[in-house]
């Protein structure tokens, strides 16, 4: 028997997530098309003897959040259960606060994992390393550069053994290349170093004079209070993944989250993905129908031109509206897949060009000649007649008038590096705000032919004119 544990953490985290964490509790903000933390519960489903997932955190169980956990016990045929701290008692407070739930029925082990992490959840593998080797803690852990490892927790290993000599949470200095993916498989006898924190934590309380400094009994950092203390005594190992991770600290990261998933999709949820269909949109970057007698070179001079064959001849061209489209663009882009998630009950006109990277949210309006990619649209937006909207988040209700094009600038992990990571986004340096992403929050209304770029729009607002490089307050 298995359990697992989501950490949500609650309203007073997730500031980096704002304008969009105004709306709805930043777990339940959709990545892909789902709820952030749906892409968590649909992993835990999968796993043989699943019996029960809880999701511990600080949110009042509002009416969202209690409407997610009933669709979830339905589409699962799972239990899943909220279970609502009484303060923020941090990333192991919850756990040991709620020992009883967690141990109810004896599950042989517990998976523990945090909200704003995007992965393909490794799980079955993490199970059949803790079976071959049972210890009362298994981090699921992967590789960063040098510079950005210091911006995660640091796990220095034993290369034959995998245990945890070591474990820094964000050093100052280079401690190692392996990080904390914050996804862990606990033995029920994990709980006992969380009681001596707790315990330790009651004794410095009652001698602390200063009770405003004390974080209080119940805070347990498992990061800080638990793997640093418990290193290099036996009790830690990971289990190292080079499969897809990356935080999702801030709507940046929740763009780039959204793409890893998307492109997963192909593997898992193929039927999330949107298709081509007669007097449909057009997904940018699908490979078109081969049009006869058309010959593409494999290394064009100058790619994006059509090169006939001799043998073509005129009449054999094809008519316009029998092209594809993409058949103009590079050869590269031509294989790729748009990977475009499109609710069913969204409004898509057949002239959007849409992707790659792109979701689409229920109710959307997609007008005429809409140009959309690596962008979000949530719940109720309409995008009007010839939008273009690049890099982009647009929040739920909000408006984007004819002609306007409304576009971000990406921070993604460098590309040619293959351990980079998403680096920890600041809005501002050196007093001036850094070209982001844009996001539209909620019932924003953007006029007809201006330009937003690298700007944070606050909701309901109503624009007159054009913005770039502003937070619109």
């Amino acid at each position: 028997m298995l359990k697992a544990v989501i950490l949500i953490g609650g309203p007073q985290k997730g500031t980096r997530f704002r304008p969009l964490s105004f709306e709805v509790p930043k777990p339940l903000f959709p990545v892909a098309g789902v709820p952030m933390i749906q892409h968590h519960i649909e992993a835990c489903a999968q796993v043989p003897g699943m019996q029960e997932i809880l999701l511990i955190g600080f949110y009042q169980p509002d009416e969202p959040l209690t409407q997610f956990l009933e669709a979830a016990q339905q589409e699962f045929n799972l239990p899943v259960r909220y279970l609502q701290e009484f303060a923020p008692l941090g990333t192991g407070g919850g756990l040991y606060h709620f020992r009883d739930q967690i141990l109810a029925g004896s599950p042989e082990a517990f998976f523990v994992l945090n909200a704003d992490v995007c992965s393909d959840f490794p799980l079955s593998a993490m199970l059949e390393a803790h079976r071959r080797q049972r210890h009362p803690f298994l981090l699921l852990g992967t590789t960063a550069n040098r510079t950005q490892s210091l911006n995660y927790g640091c796990i220095v290993e034993n290369p034959q053994t995998h245990e945890v000599l070591h474990y820094v949470e964000k050093p100052s200095t280079f401690i190692s290349d392996i990080i904390n993916c914050g996804i862990y498989l606990f033995s029920p006898e994990a709980l006992k170093p969380l009681r001596d924190v707790f315990q330790r934590n009651q004794q410095d309380g009652q001698l602390e004079d200063s009770p405003g400094l004390w974080p209080g009994a119940g805070t347990i950092r498992l990061e800080q209070d638990v793997f640093s203390a418990l290193a290099g005594q036996g009790q830690i190992y990971v289990h190292l993944t080079d499969g897809i991770w990356s935080q999702i600290k801030s709507a940046g990261s929740a763009l780039y989250a959204s793409r890893l998933y998307l492109s997963r999709y192909q593997d898992t949820h193929p039927e999330r993905l949107a298709k081509h269909t007669p007097g449909g949109p057009r997904i940018r970057g699908t490979q078109p129908a081969p049009i006869p007698n058309l010959w593409l070179p494999p290394q064009p001079s100058e790619p994006g031109f059509l090169i006939s064959s001799p043998e073509l001849k005129p009449q054999s061209l094809p008519l316009p509206d029998q092209i594809r489209f993409g058949i103009f663009a590079p050869r590269a882009s031509l294989l790729l897949l748009g990977n475009v998630y499109i609710h069913p009950t969204a409004k898509v006109a057949p002239s959007a060009v849409l992707g790659p990277n792109v979701s689409i949210g229920k109710g959307v309006t997609v007008g005429e000649g809409v140009r959309l990619r690596e962008s979000i649209v949530l719940h109720g937006a309409t995008l009007q007649e010839h939008t273009c909207v690049l890099h982009s988040i647009v929040g739920w209700g909000s408006t984007v008038g004819r002609w306007a094009r409304v576009e971000g600038t990406p921070s993604d992990p460098n590309p040619n590096d293959p351990r980079a990571r998403m680096d920890s986004e600041s809005l501002f340096k050196d007093g001036k705000l850094l070209p982001a992403i844009t996001i539209l929050g909620c019932r924003v209304r953007i006029p007809a032919e201006v330009l937003i770029l690298n700007s944070i729009v606050l909701p309901h607002k109503e624009l007159s004119r054009s913005f770039t490089n502003q937070i619109i307050l």
